[in-house]
């Protein structure tokens, strides 16, 4: 196994200041943004409902609470103070840190669990790391949404985007994903937890869910997205004009294809 720093990484700029913004509006974060399967949280615990899981990145404690309905305890780690703030007014333990400076002290866990989170984290401290705390057949747990709205939704956003932020990297994105591009990426994700060799052979999981959003709906989720949270309110007002405008063009309303991926892997009884 090589040699592993534990150094946090530095994020390039770009990247560290959408890392740092989402915490701007955690109250509308967390309200707007979706929760996970219930599917996906049964087959992480495997009927283990009294689990102690690690949520690297947790946010506002969106799927820590889930974690916590099931009946497990929770303790989170999340680099933004505002958002650790909120997650502990909502019940959740949150610990200050980035994943790879966090300290676990002797503590170890039935899961570790990264929701929309593990981008932010270096793939081989972040795995070794995971690896540590987890007692054996213990889960690490990397997941998060694919959502694309329709065409008639999503080209108006696109081409808004690119006419008042044409300096940002995102403005190139072409306005529709194909799953397989996300797919790729949690392939990633599995390879590099197979690497780290204190693992047995990761899975790769998928749920298909649907959700039906009203403009209202979709105009409080969008401005918690990274494409908006480091625009001026005057940009994003006008790029949510025009979404609203196509979403009325719809009668008012939407329904979202989503896909929840999953790489995931336990980790090994012999190292």
């Amino acid at each position: 196994m090589p040699t592993l720093s534990r150094e946090e990484p530095p994020l390039p700029r770009e990247d560290r200041r959408m890392a740092e913004s989402f915490g701007i509006d955690a109250q509308r974060y967390d309200r707007a943004r979706p929760r996970y399967p219930a599917g996906l949280v049964e087959r992480i615990l495997a009927g283990n409902s009294r689990a102690d899981v690690l949520d690297v990145g947790c946010g506002t404690g969106i799927a820590a609470r889930q974690f916590q309905a099931a009946g497990c305890d929770v303790l989170g780690v999340e680099p933004d103070a505002r958002m650790a703030d909120f997650a502990r007014a909502h019940g959740v333990q949150v610990e200050v840190a980035t994943f790879e400076r966090w300290q676990p002290r002797g503590r170890t866990f039935d899961a570790v669990i990264a929701a929309q989170s593990w981008h932010w984290v270096d793939p081989v401290t972040g795995t070794a790391k995971a690896a540590d705390v987890l007692r054996p057949g213990g889960r690490l747990a990397i997941f998060g949404h694919v959502y694309e709205p329709p065409a008639e939704v999503a080209e108006p956003f696109a081409a808004a985007y690119r006419r008042i932020a044409p300096d940002s990297p995102l403005s190139g994105q072409p306005a529709r994903r194909p799953l397989a591009l996300y797919q790729e990426g949690y392939a990633r994700f599995a390879a590099q937890i197979r690497e780290n060799e204190q693992f047995d052979d990761p899975e790769q999981w998928l749920f298909d869910w649907q959700r039906s959003y009203t403009r209202e709906q979709w105009l409080e989720l969008l401005p918690t997205t990274g494409g908006l949270t480091q625009l001026h309110p005057d940009q994003q007002a006008e790029i949510l004009d025009a979404v609203g405008n196509a979403i009325d063009s719809l009668g008012g309303s939407f329904t979202m294809n989503y896909t929840t991926l999953a790489a995931t892997a336990v980790r090994t009884a012999n190292h």
